[in-house]
């Protein structure tokens, strides 16, 4: 009999990427990897065609009774029974309240208990958790910082998503101060300049005492919104993801610092499995999975 396979898939809102993960190994299956751009404005036959033919490519020649498959998916989804919940976000209108697992396994001949989904941060902590930088750890906190601020949480092995992007934090919410737009708009009201993003500003640090100043603040503000999450859940790691984790170097000192000062010793850790996180994390989010890979 041969050994079950599981395809992870990251999903989002302008492609969809597939990849076989040796759930024995925690690896990627070289050269399975499988990517598309879908338009997520486009109708429910486009998109599922679309994601159909990606997964189909992926799974390559493996018998469609030993196929496994984990979804990682932007919420808000119905990830237990399959239905899409998103609307008024400018992606998958067409999706909305549609059952997306049953319409998958019909199309892939496959059972519809053998799709999963996760939530696609959840996705990308379960991946460092089940295979990088957090393996081991009981009780983690992921973070991908970017254009937006994404946020998980992993208590005894099982990633969910955190929604921290919206709490209430300093004169706003969570992600005014931890995303992109905050470092570009603080480097702008420091220096007059306008810059396009975090990559800009580090190539600055060298030559300019106000670079230095805004990832020392950005360090610091990163920190104080991690001390009640860390003390409240006993946080013993955290995993930075995202373009923002890049420039780590930059702000990590005075994170680590301010961290120290109150206290915690969490580890601050950035993600080991970058873009492959969620892959990773979507094909071992179902224990089932995992077991019949044992076997």
């Amino acid at each position: 009999m041969e050994k079950p396979v599981a395809l992870g898939v990251d999903i989002g809102g302008s492609h969809i990427t597939a990849a076989l993960v040796d759930l024995s190994t925690r690896t990627l299956v070289r050269d399975s990897i499988k990517r598309s751009p879908v338009n997520s404005q486009e109708s429910k036959e486009v998109i599922l065609a679309a994601w159909c033919d990606i997964i189909a490519d992926a799974f390559g020649n493996i018998k469609s009774g030993s196929r496994y498959v984990g979804i990682a998916m932007p919420g808000p989804f119905d990830y237990e029974q399959g239905i899409s919940l998103i609307k008024d976000q400018d992606k998958f209108k067409s999706l909305y309240q549609f059952n997306v697992k049953v319409e998958l396994a019909k199309r892939l001949e496959i059972p519809a208990e053998n799709i999963q989904f996760i939530n696609d941060a959840a996705g990308f902590l379960q991946g460092e958790v089940f295979a990088g930088a957090a393996k081991g750890n009981a009780h983690v906190l992921g973070l991908t910082l970017g254009t937006g601020l994404g946020s998980s949480i992993c208590i005894n092995h099982k990633a969910e998503d955190a929604d921290l992007w919206n709490s209430p934090f300093l004169d706003g919410i969570a992600e005014d101060y931890l995303s992109t737009r905050w470092f570009v708009k603080r480097y702008k009201q420091l220096s007059g300049t306008v810059l396009d993003g975090v990559k800009e500003l580090v190539a600055l640090i060298e030559t300019d005492h106000l670079a230095t100043r805004v990832f020392m603040e950005f360090g610091n503000n990163l920190a104080q919104f991690l001390i009640p999450i860390i003390r409240e859940n006993k946080i013993d790691t955290v995993i930075i993801g995202g373009n923002i984790a890049q420039s780590f170097d930059a702000f990590a000192p005075e994170l680590v610092a301010t961290l120290r000062g109150n206290d915690i010793d969490t580890q601050i850790k950035i993600s080991e499995l970058k873009e492959h996180a969620a892959l990773i994390g979507a094909a071992s989010c179902n224990d089932t999975f995992i077991q019949q890979a044992e076997h």
